[in-house]
């Protein structure tokens, strides 16, 4: 089988994993679809934002999404990406999550990920390509066991929440109040405080937040200055913005990288 840059083609090849290699420029935004097989949604360059019908994902080159089989999604390419995806068959590793994850992608699983995009497809069932493949899903199966939430961002379903979501995602560091938002949903002040919260488990106030810290990453992962950032996500002052990033990831948003490594 040859290289394809399309999804389908890669859901029935007759190996545990099958690697898709891609280049999107930015702003580039792949519909809602699902797959028949699970996945590892990896870009080893540049940053995606990865939207199911429960959560938001930001995936900086450190990070990974682990989606089982069946979960419809979409992406956004925030800038280019390099994007190496792997489908797993169901049943190659009992180990595999149900959930989607945020993974951290370790140095070795990276190296993992680059050396298999450039075997065949159907590559060998025995020796050095089969070993690669099965290291893969035991680093997999690792990186599952500590899971990043604080890149997630839990979405609601009701359409009328959701377009209210979508505006902020879109524009993070717009400073509109409560009301503005309550009016675009269609519904009163408390009605729309309480509905949000019984729909994503937590206040709109903090949803923002985190929907604010995804942003940032992104930002932060391009090369962005922690003041420009700052203002950019609507903080104040670098130090508001600082105090916060410390508070939600433990390190400095100027060190989170290092950190992440």
């Amino acid at each position: 089988m040859q290289r394809s840059t399309r999804g389908e083609d890669y859901q029935h090849v007759p190996r545990p994993i099958a690697v898709l290699v891609d280049e999107y420029p930015p702003h580039f935004i792949d519909p809602p679809h699902s797959h028949e097989r699970a996945q590892l949604l990896y870009g080893s360059a540049g940053v995606m934002s990865v939207m199911t019908d429960e959560t938001s994902f930001t995936i900086p080159p450190q990070r990974a999404v682990w989606m089982p089989a069946g979960v419809r999604h979409q992406a956004l390419c925030r800038g280019h990406v390099s994007l190496r995806t792997l489908y797993v068959e169901p049943g190659a590793d009992a180990r595999l999550p149900k959930r989607c994850q945020v993974l951290k992608v370790s140095n070795l699983l990276r190296e993992l990920i680059l050396e298999a995009s450039e075997l065949p497809v159907e590559y060998a069932l025995d020796g050095r390509e089969a070993r690669i493949m099965a290291l893969i899903l035991d680093e997999i199966a690792v990186a599952t066991e500590h899971p990043v939430s604080a890149l997630q961002v839990p979405m609601p379903r009701d359409a009328r929440l959701l377009r209210t979501c979508r505006e902020v995602m879109d524009a993070p560091g717009e400073e509109r109040d409560l009301d503005h938002y309550a009016d675009l949903s269609g519904m009163g002040r408390r009605t729309f405080t309480r509905s949000f919260r019984r729909e994503t488990g937590i206040s709109f106030s903090e949803w923002r937040q985190q929907v604010r810290l995804a942003h940032a990453l992104s930002l932060l992962s391009l090369g962005g200055s922690v003041t420009t950032v700052a203002f950019e996500v609507g903080y104040n002052s670098p130090s508001a913005f600082t105090a916060m990033f410390h508070r939600a990831f433990g390190v400095a948003p100027s060190q989170y990288f290092d950190a992440a490594h």
